[in-house]
C-alpha cells in the first residue's frame, strides 16, 4: 500500500516540477516596502511567453493615489532603458487595491518596477518576477470544431471542384456528360482527395515537429538533478545540462550566487508521511556539484527539493527522490549545526488540521487565521505568532539566515512546493540584486539588517490549488533553529 501512495506521489513530484523556483506555483508574492508605503503585490505570471502578467497591489501603509508599472530586466541588457509605463486601475470599491497588466515578451529574470505616488511622496520598487513558458496552451474545444469542419468542406470543395472541371469543363452548355468524361472525373477526384491527404499528413507531420521544437526550446525545465548516496553517508547532488539555460546562457548568466548566504538549500521530507523534514546546506565540490553530509535519520523514501539561485536572479528548484537506509549518531550521522536544522512530527495521514505547534520546551507558534478559511489562488498574509510557556509574545526571537523566518510549504501529493519568507516568494538573492541598483529600496519586512525580530511573522502567498497542505514554519531562538508544523485544508 505504502509503496502505491508513493508512486503516486513520486508521478505527481514529476508532473509539477516544470515550474521554477518552486513546484506548481508559479505566480510571485511580494510584501514590501516602497518609502513610506508598505504594499503587498501579487504578480500572476504568464503560461507562454510572450504573455500578459497580470498585477495585483494591496497598499498596506499610507495613502496611495496612483501606481506606475514597467518591466525590465534585472541585470544586462534591457535593465536600464524602460519603455513607457502603464498606469495601474484604482478599484472604485476599495483605493488602496490596484489592478495592472504587462506584456512579458521574453523569458528570463526580470523585475516589475513600481513607481508609487501617494500623500506621503512619490517612492518606488522593484518586483523581481522569473518569466518563462509553463506549458502549452490548448486550442479552444469550439474553435478545434469549427475549423474542423471548414477543413472538411474546403476538402470537399477541392475535390468536386477537379471532378467537376474534368467532367464537365469542355463540354457545350446542355452536352450530356459522356461516359468516358464520367470516368476520368472520378479518377481526378480520387486523385485530388489523395493528394490532399498526403498534403494534411505531411503538413501535420511538419507542424508537429515545429511544435515539439517549441516546445523544447521555450517551456521551461529546471536543471535534471543526480542524487547519489555513498557508505559514508554523504550525499551528493549533481546538477545536469538544461537545454532551456544552454539557449539563454548570454541573458540567465548561468553561475550560482549565494542566497540567505548558502548556494543552495536542501529540503528532505520523508514520504508519505511528512514525518521527518530536514533543511540542510550542502557546499559545492565542482562546478555544479553540490555533497552534505547527512545527519542520523530513519530510513525510508524521501523527496527532495534543491533551490539555487542563478547570477541573473533567476531561481531554479531541482526535485528528485532517494531511498535513505538506518542510520545513527554513533557513525555516519552528522550533527546539525549552522542553519542545518531538522524536526520530526506526527505523520500527515493522522495529523488534524491545526492552529498551534509546539516548538519546545513549552514554546509554541499559533497561526492567526481569525477563523477564515483558506482558499486556492486568493492572495493571503499568513501570520504567525511565537508564544512563551506562559502565553506572552517571545522577545528572543533571531534572524535565521537574515530573515525574521523561513515558511515551506508542501501540498500532500507534492504537487506544490513553496519556500518562502516574510518578504513573499521572490528570491532574497533577487532582491539584493535590485537593492543594489536602487540604494534605500529595502525591505525592512525582509530583516536582512536587523538584529531582533518581532514575535508576529507574516509571510504573503497564495495556495495554487485546493486541497491538504503541509506548512513548516521555522525561527531562530537561543542560537537553535526550531520548527512548527501545521497542517491546514485549502478549499477551491
Amino acid at each position: 500500500m505504502k509503496r502505491a501512495i508513493f508512486c503516486g506521489i513520486v508521478a505527481s513530484l514529476l508532473l509539477g516540477s516544470g515550474v521554477s523556483a518552486h513546484v506548481g506555483s508559479p505566480d510571485v508574492y511580494y510584501q514590501g516596502m516602497a518609502g513610506p508605503y508598505r504594499l503587498f503585490v501579487t504578480v500572476r505570471a504568464p503560461q507562454m511567453i510572450p504573455g500578459i502578467a497580470h498585477i495585483e497591489a494591496q497598499v498596506l501603509d499610507g495613502r496611495v493615489s496612483d501606481i506606475q508599472i514597467v518591466p525590465l530586466r534585472i541585470v544586462g541588457e534591457g535593465s536600464e532603458a524602460a519603455p513607457p509605463p502603464d498606469h495601474m486601475e484604482q478599484s472604485k470599491s476599495d483605493p488602496q487595491f490596484f489592478t495592472g497588466k504587462l506584456w512579458l515578451m521574453e523569458s528570463g529574470s526580470f523585475q516589475v518596477r513600481m513607481e508609487i505616488d501617494g500623500a506621503q511622496g512619490k517612492a518606488a520598487m522593484g518586483v523581481p518576477v522569473a518569466a518563462f513558458a509553463q506549458r502549452t496552451l490548448r486550442m479552444q474545444k469550439s474553435t478545434g470544431a469549427m475549423l474542423s469542419v471548414l477543413m472538411v468542406l474546403l476538402v470537399l470543395s477541392f475535390i468536386a471542384i477537379f471532378g467537376a472541371a474534368t467532367r464537365e469543363s469542355q463540354l457545350e452548355p446542355g452536352q450530356a456528360v459522356p461516359p468516358e468524361k464520367r470516368r476520368s472525373a472520378r479518377i481526378a477526384m480520387g486523385v485530388t482527395a489523395i493528394v490532399i491527404l498526403a498534403v494534411l499528413f505531411l503538413g501535420n507531420m511538419w507542424w508537429t515537429s515545429v511544435a515539439n521544437a517549441n516546445l523544447r526550446d521555450m517551456v521551461y525545465k529546471p536543471p535534471p538533478m543526480q542524487v547519489t548516496l555513498t557508505g559514508d553517508n554523504q550525499l551528493t547532488l549533481k546538477l545536469g545540462s538544461s537545454y532551456w539555460h544552454e539557449l539563454r546562457k548570454a541573458e540567465q548568466l548561468d553561475k550560482i550566487i549565494p542566497d540567505h548566504g548558502h548556494l543552495m538549500h536542501l529540503f528532505l521530507i520523508r514520504m508519505p508521511e511528512m514525518d521527518r523534514f530536514y533543511h540542510l546546506h550542502p557546499e559545492e565540490t565542482a562546478s555544479g556539484t553540490f555533497a552534505e553530509t547527512l545527519p542520523a535519520a530513519p530510513g525510508g523514501h524521501y523527496a527532495v527539493f534543491a533551490d539555487i539561485v542563478r547570477e541573473s536572479g533567476f531561481p531554479d528548484t531541482m526535485t528528485a527522490q532517494l531511498e535513505l537506509p538506518e542510520t545513527s549518531a554513533k557513525n555516519a550521522g552528522k550533527p546539525l549545526t549552522g542553519d542545518d536544522s531538522e524536526v520530526t512530527t506526527p505523520a500527515f495521514s493522522n495529523s488534524q488540521v491545526n492552529s498551534t505547534a509546539p516548538l519546545g520546551k513549552g514554546e509554541h507558534v499559533d497561526w492567526l487565521t481569525n477563523g477564515q478559511s483558506l482558499q486556492a489562488q486568493k492572495p493571503t498574509l499568513l501570520r504567525f505568532r511565537v508564544l512563551t510557556q506562559s502565553g506572552q509574545p517571545a522577545v528572543d526571537l533571531e534572524p535565521y539566515m537574515g530573515m525574521a523566518g523561513h515558511l515551506v510549504i508542501l501540498r500532500r501529493d507534492l504537487s506544490v512546493f513553496a519556500h518562502i519568507h516574510p518578504a513573499g516568494s521572490v528570491p532574497m538573492a533577487a532582491l539584493m540584486l535590485l537593492e543594489k541598483r536602487a540604494p534605500g529600496s529595502a525591505d525592512s519586512m525582509q530583516c536582512m539588517h536587523c538584529e531582533s525580530v518581532p514575535a508576529e511573522i507574516t509571510f504573503p502567498y497564495g495556495f495554487p490549488q485546493a486541497g491538504d497542505y503541509r506548512l513548516f514554519v521555522q525561527i531562530k531562538r537561543n542560537g537553535q533553529v526550531e520548527t512548527g508544523v501545521f497542517d491546514a485544508h485549502v478549499e477551491p
